[in-house]
């Protein structure tokens, strides 16, 4: 339960990130977002996946990142060692692998039959002796990968900042998160017609919340917060935090709602799992990528852009043990439906706000105190499209 009486974020707790209008340009325009493919997509830590879908040697995942242009490989070797590569075989760039998912000893492309081992090694190709090469020198390209908290981020550009040092003082906080001993997860993916910023804005303010949540609100609305705004703002370098008031004395949910909760609540004690109730961390890592620190159901988000006004999201639950029942099964997709439910919920506002950005006819828009999350995801992705600008000019 909350220990101290709520006070919501004051302006002058934020006032260090400005107060004028934001342009609106940046959340339509097709040559801005060419701006940050190359200067944010390309260059930053991109969430994109859980060790757990990497269950041993030879398992693999494919992810597309539009964004980048790229498709990636995520493998684990013969040595339990995770590698990312272009999902592009080495001879003529054919796409390697298809599949979303499976487990391989080797990757064949389909066309000339180079075949590549886990690790990226070139292992044969027919007649490998008429092109004068060395197969040490064809391998898989590498894609930079590294994990934090059970999640694997990849990096595109050739020399990163270590992982850890982008996270900063987040990386020990983060890692003591349940959501590092998940073992599956629930997912929902959905693509929208909108600009990926104003897609994650939606999630990263509650600002919205009595006017379209009012019906799934309850627990972080109560007569103490009585419009479910957070508990406090940090801002860690490009990444941000947010803490979730909970509601002391929450309505009681639905009645099915009710009894997955039970369910969920008695599984993760049979686990062994010590829950303990109160406020939930928000960790908004940039550039795309959100995490609920909750004990009882990790719920992460990754908002993949498509083009400037097409965007990509996974959502996903985290789970920690197999089903061990179907009243566990049903406790977990019933919490997904929920969480899915207050999704469509959002859907329409932001497609709204798409279609009116898009006409151009606005040229500002404005953020308040309980939207400071939104102006500094802004702020930083502007810093890195104009730094990138500025280099094409040295």
């Amino acid at each position: 339960m909350n220990t101290i009486p709520f006070q919501p974020v004051r302006r002058d707790e934020v006032s260090w990130l400005g107060t004028t209008p934001i342009p609106a340009a940046p959340y339509y325009d097709p040559a801005y977002f060419e701006l940050e493919r190359e200067a944010v997509f390309k260059r930053s830590w991109l969430q994109i996946g859980h060790v757990c879908e990497l269950s041993g040697p030879g398992s693999f995942i494919r992810r597309e990142v539009e964004a980048a242009n790229a498709s990636v490989l995520i493998t684990r070797g013969k040595d339990n060692e995770i590698r990312a590569f272009h999902n592009i075989c080495t001879h003529r760039g054919t796409e390697l692998v298809q599949e979303e998912s499976g487990r391989r000893a080797n990757f064949s492309c389909r066309y000339h039959r180079w075949t590549f081992g886990t690790d990226g090694a070139l292992l044969s190709a027919p007649d490998f002796e008429q092109f004068n090469l060395a197969k040490a020198d064809c391998g898989l390209l590498r894609v930079a990968v590294e994990i934090c908290a059970g999640l694997i981020f990849i990096n595109f550009a050739p020399d990163p900042t270590p992982l850890r040092e982008s996270l900063g003082d987040l990386t020990v906080r983060l890692e003591a998160l349940p959501i590092s001993l998940a073992t599956n997860f629930t997912e929902y993916v959905y693509e929208i017609e909108a600009n990926w910023k104003l897609t994650y804005d939606n999630f990263q303010e509650n600002y919205h919340l009595r006017f379209i949540h009012p019906r799934s609100s309850g627990a972080g609305i109560g007569a103490e917060n009585p419009f479910g705004y957070a508990a406090g703002f940090s801002f860690h370098g490009q990444h941000r935090k947010q803490i979730i008031w909970s509601n002391p004395a929450p309505p009681p949910p639905p009645y099915t709602l009710s009894l997955a909760f039970r369910q969920a609540l008695a599984s993760a004690a049979a686990k062994g799992h010590v829950l303990t109730p109160g406020p939930t961390e928000y960790f908004a890592l940039f550039p795309n990528f959100f995490l609920l620190g909750s004990a009882l159901q990790p719920f992460s988000q990754m908002v993949m852009p498509i083009s400037a006004t097409r965007s990509r999201g996974v959502i996903r639950i985290y789970w920690i043990g197999e089903d061990a029942s179907a009243s566990e099964r049903f406790a977990r997709e019933a919490l997904m439906a929920s969480a899915r439910d207050v999704h469509c919920e959002d859907r329409d506002v932001i497609l709204a706000g798409q279609k009116g950005l898009s006409s151009g006819a606005l040229k500002h828009i404005h953020f308040q105190t309980q939207e400071a999350l939104c102006r500094h995801l802004y702020l930083q992705v502007d810093a890195m499209v104009q730094a990138y600008k500025a280099e094409d000019l040295v």
